[in-house]
């Protein structure tokens, strides 16, 4: 009877202990954090890498709406968007020095203000000081209707010998120039 009670005492520990340190996966973020890097090519250092959380479109119309034009936004979900310049760069025609930034954005119809803020490892737009404004530039609004994406999504292009950061969402597309001003740029 001993044997049986400290049988049962230990499977209840155990199965406890299993159910206390079990990791809930209906729980998930429904943005999940996403990478994007420009390289000269595959196997070279980075010039710039962006992490961001990508939110999707659950219902009705993204920018103006769920993301009002006119407003501060995070440029994606949850905690701010980050970029890291590995070397100093133009970004949308301005010298933006090496280092991590946090880039916000203020969405409009027809133009995108871009923000580049030191303010870094923030959550949302919620600590958004202009006065750590390093680079702050407008830049015009694309539309692809023959592709719209569901998903917030951030990616490089490289169209000629110019290279690109796009955002992206719905039909909304957002191109931003980098230049490295050196050569390694132009072999992407």
């Amino acid at each position: 009877m001993k044997n049986i009670a400290i049988t049962c005492a230990i499977l209840c520990a155990l199965l406890f202990q299993s159910n206390a340190f079990s990791q809930r996966f209906d729980q998930l973020d429904k943005a999940p954090v996403d990478i994007a890097y420009l390289r000269p090519n595959h196997q070279s250092e980075p010039l710039v890498k962006v992490v961001y959380s990508r939110p999707s479109v659950e219902e009705g119309k993204v920018f103006g709406k769920l993301v009002p034009y006119g407003e501060i936004w995070r440029t994606g979900a949850n905690e701010a968007t980050e970029i890291t310049f590995y070397k100093d760069m133009l970004f949308g025609n301005k010298l933006v020095k090496q280092g991590t930034y946090v880039m916000h954005t203020i969405p409009g119809k027809k133009e995108w203000t871009i923000i580049l803020n030191s303010n870094t490892n923030t959550w949302g737009a919620f600590f958004y000081n202009p006065e750590k404004d390093v680079a702050r530039f407008k830049i015009k609004v694309k539309k692809d209707v023959n592709e719209p994406l569901d998903v917030f999504s951030i990616a490089f292009k490289k169209d000629f010998k110019d290279a690109f950061m796009v955002l992206a969402w719905e039909e909304t597309r957002v191109d931003i120039p980098l230049d490295d001003t050196s050569p390694m740029l132009a072999k992407i």
